[in-house]
């Protein structure tokens, strides 16, 4: 899922804010409308980063709803 830098307040679910933090200097955007297939040998050093779980939950309730899968059960229970 691709990161901005460009920051909008109150955009979810279409954005979810992530906290600087690790390799990213900067707070940015999770993009959760743009999610993109990419080839793994692009990731040369690794994820980007890794999202703790409360996050990756709210994370994953923004993509349910932004693909209306709310009638699915969630891979995190």
């Amino acid at each position: 899922m691709p990161l901005t830098t460009r920051l909008v307040d109150d955009a979810e679910p279409l954005r979810i804010r992530v906290r600087a933090s690790g390799r990213r200097s900067r707070d940015s955007d999770l993009l959760i409308d743009q999610l993109r297939a990419i080839d793994n040998r692009r990731l040369i050093r690794g994820p980007v980063l890794r999202l703790p779980e409360p996050l990756m939950r709210k994370v994953e309730a923004a993509i349910r709803e932004v693909l209306d899968l709310s009638e699915f059960t969630t891979g995190f229970e």
